[in-house]
């Protein structure tokens, strides 16, 4: 039994247009002090994923069937009190903007105050203090400046206070949505570096979300592609970077600069990602993909494990 169970999840926006199908039939396994990355372009249901694994999706989003395992109990039953007082202890979640997730009024010892007695009332000011002091410098901010409000910070600082947040009180599992958005590329790795430290030294599990498939590759240990709100592939990250399957997983390979490689020639994608207020008949993917067949317009495949543990939604893989 995994640390985070997710089977046959599906997730629905319902709109006056019609109903969306934001995350459809995904499954995976998390285990403990695992790192995986969560892969798709905008659009392709990764974010409503993460927030669904915490119960936070946001109107009129409805989890429709499914269920969400950690530990072996299933939180789609849980009361709304129930999910409040595991947030943060049992799972944690990093929004994409640190700014708008801090309190503009607060002092960062504010918010970690009110963080860690809102599940722990027995916590003193001071032992909340010690223990955000202690995190801080665990993610690379002095001391000192948990007297200062959130704009006296850059973004790189405000992300790993949110980070420090997110861990102040050792969940079992930590959900990063595209934790490196709006960062330079020498703060970014920095970060992504820290995230491998941190889950390092507590052992967490990590989700880490983002749209870029060369932020994952040497970090995670698994990776998870999502497209139209769906799994296409699912494997070892070394596996995946040697062996990819689905034409979505390749042409995303493709699109990576490779500064061994003077001559090499990036390739986009072309098209765009579906309507899903009105989705393509059989493969999501078949509008855009140059190595269909006749059935891959009319027919869904199904998500089959091709090789032990390398999992493919694709009809030229069976």
């Amino acid at each position: 039994m995994g640390l985070l169970e997710v089977d046959s999840l599906r997730v629905d926006y319902r709109t006056r247009r019609g109903s969306i199908r934001a995350v459809d039939d995904v499954s995976f396994k998390l285990e403990k002090g695992e790192l995986l990355g969560l892969v798709g372009e905008s659009g392709s249901g990764k974010s409503t994923l993460g927030l669904s694994i915490i119960r936070l999706v946001p109107p009129p989003g409805v989890i429709e069937q499914g269920s969400i395992r950690i530990d072996g109990d299933d939180i789609i039953d849980f009361s709304a009190e129930k999910m409040q007082s595991i947030r943060g202890s049992q799972i944690s979640f990093i929004f994409q903007d640190p700014m708008t997730s801090l309190s503009p009024v607060k002092k960062i010892s504010e918010h970690f105050i009110e963080f860690i007695r809102t599940h722990e009332p027995k916590t003193t000011k001071a032992e909340a203090l010690k223990r955000a002091n202690t995190t801080l410098r665990d993610v690379g901010i002095l001391p000192e400046r948990i007297a200062d409000y959130p704009h006296q910070f850059s973004g790189g600082m405000r992300q790993r206070i949110m980070i420090a947040l997110a861990i102040t009180l050792n969940p079992e599992i930590v959900i990063a949505d595209e934790p490196t958005t709006a960062l330079d590329v020498i703060v970014q790795a920095k970060i992504l570096d820290l995230l491998t430290e941190l889950r390092d030294r507590y052992g967490m599990a990590w989700i880490l979300i983002t749209h870029d498939l060369s932020v994952v590759l040497e970090r995670c240990d698994k990776i998870l592609v999502m497209y139209a709100g769906g799994i296409v592939e699912y494997a070892d990250s070394k596996e995946l970077f040697r062996n990819p399957r689905h034409p979505y997983t390749q042409r995303l390979l493709q699109g990576i600069p490779n500064i061994e490689f003077s001559d090499q020639k990036l390739k986009a994608i072309p098209g765009s990602p579906p309507n899903l207020l009105n989705p393509p008949n059989g493969c999501s993917f078949s509008p855009r993909c140059s190595e269909g067949e006749p059935r891959c317009k009319s027919e869904k495949p199904q998500l089959l494990e091709v090789i032990p543990n390398h999992f493919v939604r694709c009809f030229k893989e069976m």
